[in-house]
C-alpha cells in the first residue's frame, strides 16, 4: 500500500478518535446532548463498507507509533519496567505468539524511542526483527533498517519515520502474501500493548480529569475496528476456518465487556459552511465517562489480555 494511503488513514483514525469530532455531510439536522450507542456511528454500513473498498481496514487502528505519542501527549512518563521482558524473544515460535508479539514490541520500540531510550531503542528492534524472522517478512526489518536506526539515533524524526516504515512494511508484506490474517494479529498485538502500557501508567491514579484515561476511554472507537477486522478474517480463502483468528476472537469477549461500561455521549451538532470550498460539515464534541469501578474492571481486563499475549 502506497505510503500516502496509510498517512491518509491514520489521519482518518485520528480525527474520528483523537480529536473525537464527528463530521458529516448527510444531513442537516441538530441532536440535542444525548448518550448513544457507540455503534451509531462507528459501525455504520457506509463507515466500513468506505474501508473495505480501498482495503484500508489493516489501517484504521492506531500504529503503535501513533499509539506511544498518544500516551507521552497525555503527560505519561517512561517506565521501562512495563515493556515486554528481551528475555521472551526466544519462547516465541508459533505463528500467532510471533505476530502479536512483533505488535508488541514494535508498540515498545515506539515508547521508548519517543523518550529519547536509544540503546532501548535499538534492542527492542533488534526483537521485533526476530519476530519478523519468523514469520518470514526478513524484508520489513532488514540489516540495512538496522543500519539506519543505529546511525541516526540522535534525531528523532528519523528514527519515528523508521518505526514507521517497518511496521508498514511488514502490513503490506504480509498483505501482499495473501496472509491478512497474520497482519491482523500484528496489529492487534500492538493495539493491546498501548492499552497495557497506558492503563498501567494510570495505575490508581484518580481517572477525573485525568488525559491518559480519556485517551484509554477513546479506545472503545477502536475496538470496533479490531472486532470488523477479526471477523473479516475468521475464514481463509478456501473457506476453511482460522483457529488463531477465532480463539482471539473469543479472548477479546471480555475486553468487549468492559468497553460496553464505557458511556459515550456527544454535544449538540454545529453546522459549518467552508465558503471557499462550498462544503457544509455537521460537528458535535463527543466525550466518554465511566465510573472508577469500571476502570479498574478495564484496567484488569487489560492486564489479563496482555499477559496471555507475551506468555
Amino acid at each position: 500500500m502506497p505510503k500516502k494511503h496509510f498517512i491518509n488513514s491514520l489521519i482518518f483514525l485520528s480525527i474520528f478518535v483523537v480529536s473525537l469530532v464527528i463530521v458529516s455531510c448527510n444531513t442537516g439536522k441538530k441532536k440535542s446532548a444525548k448518550d448513544v450507542s457507540i455503534e451509531d456511528f462507528v459501525t455504520e454500513d457506509d463507515i466500513f463498507d468506505d474501508i473495505d473498498k480501498a482495503k484500508k481496514i489493516f489501517y484504521s487502528l492506531p500504529s503503535p507509533l501513533e499509539t506511544a505519542m498518544l500516551i507521552k501527549s497525555a503527560g505519561a512518563e517512561y517506565d521501562e519496567e512495563l515493556l515486554n521482558s528481551l528475555d521472551n524473544v526466544s519462547q516465541y515460535t508459533t505463528s500467532k505468539s510471533l505476530a502479536l508479539n512483533l505488535g508488541i514490541y514494535t508498540t515498545d520500540l515506539s515508547f521508548a524511542s519517543l523518550f529519547d531510550q536509544t540503546q532501548t531503542s535499538i534492542s527492542y528492534m533488534t526483537a521485533a526483527q526476530e519476530m519478523a524472522e519468523g514469520l518470514d517478512i526478513n524484508d520489513a526489518i532488514d540489516s540495512e533498517t538496522m543500519t539506519r536506526l543505529e546511525e541516526n539515533l540522535q534525531n528523532r524524526d528519523i528514527v519515528m519515520d523508521i518505526i514507521s516504515e517497518t511496521f508498514l512494511n511488514s502490513s503490506s508484506y504480509l498483505k501482499e502474501q495473501r496472509r491478512p490474517d497474520v497482519a491482523a494479529i500484528v496489529l492487534v498485538g500492538g493495539w493491546i500493548e498501548g492499552l497495557y502500557i497506558a492503563t498501567q501508567l494510570i495505575g490508581d491514579k484518580d481517572i477525573t480529569n485525568n488525559k491518559l484515561v480519556d485517551r484509554v476511554l477513546e479506545q472503545k472507537l477502536s475496538f470496533n475496528i479490531v472486532q470488523r477486522m477479526l471477523d473479516d478474517n475468521k475464514e481463509n480463502e478456501n473457506g476453511e476456518q482460522n483457529e488463531d483468528i477465532v480463539d482471539m476472537i473469543s479472548e477479546l469477549k471480555e475486553l468487549k465487556e468492559a468497553f460496553d461500561k464505557v458511556k459515550v455521549q456527544t454535544s449538540q451538532t454545529e453546522t459549518i459552511d467552508n465558503k471557499e470550498t462550498n462544503i457544509t460539515t455537521l460537528k458535535s464534541q463527543t466525550t466518554v465517562s465511566v465510573t472508577p469501578e469500571d476502570f479498574k474492571k478495564l484496567q484488569l481486563v487489560v492486564d489479563n489480555l496482555r499477559t496471555s499475549f507475551i506468555q
